[in-house]
């Protein structure tokens, strides 16, 4: 009986701030989204400027960090490759529902950071990587012609 007495009592204690912290929180353990279920979004122009930029902007304080340049590039570039694999499944908008592999996010992330970085702090990009992105460039430039 004593038993039964406080059962109660700590169960109508507890009850009340239990169930306000489920309806404040929004806590739904049984209605979680499984990630297989979600729809994949292609990344957008807007993510990866996004990406770019944070690649770019790693680059330049790991560079002013006196990390070695080449490693701090190859640590950006995995991370962008990374991202758009992971958040949006190796998919670009622009390139329509063709899925891209790491390796050439990874090329196009080099790139593209250091695009990005030769804006922002331009005094950290070594000449030989400088002249590189400029001979890429070209070829692109004249790709894009034919």
């Amino acid at each position: 009986m004593i038993f039964n007495l406080y059962s109660k009592k700590i169960l109508t204690f507890f009850t009340f701030p239990i169930i306000l912290y489920l309806i404040l929180f929004d806590v739904n353990i049984f209605n979680k989204a499984i990630k297989s279920e979600q729809k994949i979004l292609a990344a957008t122009e807007k993510d990866l400027f996004l990406y770019r930029q944070m690649g770019a902007s790693y680059l330049c304080i790991s560079s002013k960090a006196e990390v070695d340049f080449k490693k701090g590039l190859g640590i950006a570039s995995a991370t962008f490759a990374n991202v758009i694999i992971g958040k949006h499944g190796g998919l670009v908008k622009e390139l329509g529902d063709k899925k891209i592999d790491q390796k050439r996010l990874y090329n196009a992330g080099t790139f593209q950071i250091v695009s990005s970085a030769l804006n922002i702090c331009p005094d950290n990009i070594p000449k030989e990587v400088k002249k590189d992105y400029d001979e890429q460039l070209k070829q692109f430039i004249n790709q894009k012609k034919k």
